[in-house]
Parts: structure tokens; sequence; C-alpha cells
């Protein structure tokens, strides 16, 4: 306490000196119509700048809650335009947004995701919990992703396209000519499409869909691109470099599909076999 008291006293000058300016600057204002308006209009400028700025922070940590919230409203128009689909005629269908067969679309986030190796996986932060199996599809509004191959309570693993054991049916957007989608292990934005008969008319350019042949993917979705292609020692088939439109360094959030007739068709399949 005797340190303030002596702070005050050898300071007591320059302490009257700004009590008495802060008095009249403000006796100033408060009586003349200008000045008021004039620090009127700077204070709002001020507490604007502070206001704006702490809305773009606060922006800025909610990004998350933000893409959650709009793949949350993808998922759901997403789902509405898979279960009008059959109520159009066909005519009236559209190709962009109308699959064979019904699929269901949830959300998930993902937590963690390999690129580097020979067989890479990713880690979904949903499990049996909210729906998801094995053998359900992982794309983003981009591409595809995966597929589900292990699930338990909480939690999913997806075996990537970036992944050995990875084989995807996939065509030509222009043409039925359809091949494996498969990864050589070299670069994670370029991705190989097999067994493409030589009577396939390619161009560089040319865009890469799922070819729907599966009871994963519905045909249709976006892949990537062509980049290269060659021929085979047989002169037969094709080997197609497909620059990804996905990048699979950088996933965050997804969808995950559910083909809701997999089981029936699964039946009626092994029925015919036997």
């Amino acid at each position: 306490m005797q340190q303030i008291f002596n702070f005050l006293i050898r300071n007591k000058n320059s302490i009257l000196f700004l009590i008495l300016f802060v008095v009249s600057v403000f006796l100033t204002v408060q009586n003349h119509a200008f000045h008021k308006s004039r620090f009127l209009s700077s204070a709002n400028f001020v507490t604007g700048g502070v206001y704006s700025w702490s809305n773009d922070v606060n922006s800025y940590l909610s990004l998350d809650e933000y893409n959650e919230r709009l793949l949350e409203e993808n998922k759901q128009l997403r789902n509405i335009i898979s279960s009008i689909r059959d109520s159009l005629p066909v005519d009236q269908q559209l190709d962009s947004t109308s699959f064979e067969g019904d699929y269901l679309f949830r959300t998930a986030r993902v937590i963690n995701n390999n690129f580097s190796k020979v067989d890479n996986y990713l880690t979904l932060n949903r499990g049996e919990r909210s729906g998801i199996q094995q053998e359900y599809g992982v794309i983003t509004s981009q591409g595809i992703v995966g597929i589900v191959d292990r699930v338990n309570e909480n939690y999913s693993r997806v075996i990537s396209i970036l992944n050995s054991r990875s084989r995807i049916n996939a065509q030509l957007n222009n043409t039925n000519h359809f091949g494996s989608l498969v990864w050589d292990g070299k670069d994670p934005n370029i991705v190989q499409l097999i067994d493409v008969p030589r009577q396939a008319p390619l161009q560089k350019g040319d865009t890469i869909i799922t070819g729907g042949r599966s009871l994963i993917f519905p045909k249709g979705l976006p892949v990537g691109s062509i980049q290269d292609f060659t021929l085979d020692q047989t002169q037969s088939y094709y080997t197609i470099n497909i620059k990804l439109f996905n990048d699979m360094t950088n996933i965050g959030y997804v969808y995950v599909i559910e083909n809701v007739n997999k089981e029936e068709i699964e039946n009626l399949q092994e029925t015919n076999e036997q």
C-alpha cells in the first residue's frame, strides 16, 4: 500500500494533468454537437473493427462445425435425390445425380489417413453405432476414397484406393468400356485403370467414373481424368494412368454409401449360381 502512495505522490502532476485532460475532452464532446458526432463516429469505427476481428477469429475457430453442418445438409439432399429417383419418368431422370439402385449416405470425419505406403488405410470417426458396416463405399464430393473393411462400435477402417488390395470397377464416361481400378504404389495422385480393351476410344483428359458393376459404388461417381495410356505386350488391353479428382493427401470429411438392396441382390445371385 505504501508503494502505491509513493507512486501517486511522485507522479501527482502527471496524474492531475491526465484527469483534467479527460474531463476537458468529455465536456468538449458533451457540449458541442460537431465534436460529439466525430467522437461517436471514431468510436464506432474502432468498435466495428474490434467486432469484425472477433467475428473473423470465431468464424475460423468454427470452420469444423460449419463443415460438418454442410456435410449433413448435403447428405440429406443426396438421400432425398436417391429416394425420389424411381418416382420420376425415365426421360426426366438426371444422369449426374441419379444412381441405379437405392443408396443411403452417412457422413463421417477422417481421423487418420495414410498415403505414403503401399497399403494405405483411413480411419473414420463413425462405426456400427452410426449404421456403418463392412463393404460400404466411401466418397467425397470430388470422387471415390475407398471401401470400409473393418468396423467396431464407434470407428471404422477404410481400404484406401491407394492400396495394393484395392480393385474397384470403373469405366470411361463416354462409353461402357470398363476395367479395374488399381494402384501401383508410386504417386498418390495417380491410379491405374487396367484390362480396358483396345477397342475403347481413349483420349487424354477423358473422365473416368465408377462402373456400377459392383454392389458397393453406384455408377457415375467421379474418379479422375486420363493422363496417359499404353497397350500391354499382348496388344489386347490398355493400362491407363488416371489423375484423381480427389486429393488423397487431404481428406477431411467423407460420405459413407450403403446400397440398401445389396443383400437382396446377393441372395438372388447366389440362387442363380446354385
